[in-house]
């Protein structure tokens, strides 16, 4: 597991009196503001792409567009991964990403190279520059990477969900609350403008008390089981399939598993609910205040020990009253199941359709339906009458110029990203929640403050999974 560091770039204290000598800039040096973690306001932020298929690619595009970014290193446990069979198309893996970066940054510094490494770990231990992460590694993964990263002093932006077990997202909360980095969760809709509308509405009582809320998502068809796959083809040239285990137990490699199909099996993803609804329940979550439910039940089509279930599933969450909150009820589909259409709306009018089809959230209230679509967008209110009478508030929530932006201002001692750790692990301990009732096959009545389903001890596993040795957390 040895890291490899391509070029001779200079470190960044070399940069800065470089840049001091020659172009006589005023600039603040970073040991001068603080202790780990801190950047200066007129620093680039130098950030490490751990990760680097589809999703850490697209990341790493976006962050080409943000003025304090700067990616200087690229890790994935694959030299190269072909995406062509996938919507994001082209290549990835370590060494087409690193090209991408050095490609993009050589327009302002020709000699400009990025690091490369198959282990974040050695990455982090070598690459002293780094100021912050970005995670976009399977599930599994992404707590290991997020407190291993924290506990080094680093900031950290984690694709969702932010973990692949409830445990995990209490750990990762508390660290990112210990450490005080700047994090964010990859759920981008949460710094959109449909969210903060939904949340003010809800706030203003255009819909009356809120006891009902559905969310739904078409995703989740992967090719995957029943079972595990009993051929055992070679492992990909370029790949190291122990370290893409990570903290799971060894199994051969098989292309069922990785490079896409990971999310289908309950080892490595987490289904269709862990995929898509910290995007799509994320505005229930906010608007409604929601933490521990006092009960979750999920039913699908079929169920396999192994396999997360694509064919369709429905998950139920049910609340006490938060404060002058009623009681409610929050109801998940995926796999192409969604709710029912209220009586009165006509769904062939695009203008009363729910969600946008696939994606969407619906609150039912007392004098009104909201309904937005995927990633939290487009709310509107139904019936017709409401939406056009309706007198909008003052806006109250802060607005935000860009998710990824967001999380580089707090990097640079801005405050916190409205999708910090704190926030965003409760959200996936929900999410992940209605994963574990699907696979137990049981009504879990939940005790969060304890972490425990008191009817349900065989539960336990799936809150807190089982770690290869030399991958624990805590």
């Amino acid at each position: 597991m040895n890291g490899k560091r391509i070029g001779n770039q200079a470190t960044r204290r070399q940069f800065l009196g470089a840049v001091a000598a020659t172009a006589a800039l005023t600039i603040v040096p970073r040991h001068v503001l603080g202790g780990p973690g801190v950047v200066a306001p007129s620093d680039k932020v130098n950030i490490a792409i751990i990760g680097a298929g589809g999703q850490g690619r697209a990341n790493a595009r976006s962050l080409f567009q943000e003025k304090d970014a700067q990616i200087i290193a690229v890790c994935d446990v694959a030299e190269k991964t072909d995406l062509s069979p996938f919507y994001y198309g082209g290549f990835g893996g370590r060494q087409a990403v690193k090209a991408e970066v050095e490609e993009h940054y050589a327009k302002a510094t020709p000699a400009f190279r990025c690091a490369e490494y198959e282990d974040f770990r050695v990455m982090l231990e070598k690459e002293k520059a780094i100021d912050a992460v970005l995670c976009a590694t399977p599930d599994h993964t992404h707590a290991v990477v997020s407190i291993v990263s924290m506990k080094l002093g680093k900031h950290v932006y984690c694709e969702k969900p932010l973990t692949h077990n409830v445990w995990e997202a209490r750990q990762v909360a508390r660290v990112a609350k210990e450490t005080g980095l700047a994090t964010q969760m990859g759920n981008h809709g949460h710094s959109g403008e449909g969210i903060r509308q939904t949340c003010e509405w809800i706030w203003d009582g255009a819909i009356g008390p809120v006891h009902e809320v559905h969310a739904w998502s078409d995703t989740g068809k992967w090719a995957t089981g029943p079972g595990r796959p009993k051929d055992m083809p070679p492992v990909p040239a370029g790949l190291n399939w122990d370290l893409w285990l990570g903290p799971r137990e060894p199994r051969p490699y098989h292309p069922a598993y990785a490079p896409y199909n990971w999310r289908g099996w309950w080892a490595f993803g987490t289904g269709s609910i862990g995929d898509m609804a910290c995007h799509n329940m994320d505005p229930a979550v906010w608007a409604l205040k929601l933490e521990h439910p006092l009960r979750v039940e999920a039913t699908a089509s079929w169920l396999d020990d192994e396999v997360a279930s694509a064919a369709g599933a429905i998950h139920t969450y049910r609340f006490g009253p938060r404060g002058d909150m009623p009681p409610l009820t929050l109801t998940w589909y995926d796999g192409g199941l969604r709710p029912p259409t209220p009586e009165g709306l006509d769904p062939s009018d695009a203008k009363q359709r729910l969600g946008d089809g696939g994606n969407g959230i619906l609150f039912i209230g007392e004098r009104g339906l909201i309904t937005c679509a995927g990633w939290s967008g487009m709310p509107r209110l139904l019936p017709l009458s409401l939406h056009t009478e309706y007198q909008r508030p003052e806006k109250t929530l802060p607005r935000s110029p860009g998710h990824h932006t967001d999380w580089l201002a707090a990097c640079k001692g801005g405050p916190p990203a409205s999708g910090n750790f704190e926030y965003s692990a409760r959200l996936t301990e929900l999410v992940l929640l209605g994963s574990v009732a699907l696979r137990t096959k049981k009504l879990l009545l939940w005790d969060g403050p304890n972490m425990r389903a008191t009817n349900a001890p065989e539960a336990e596993p799936f809150l807190k999974e089982p770690c290869r040795s030399g991958w624990e957390i805590g």
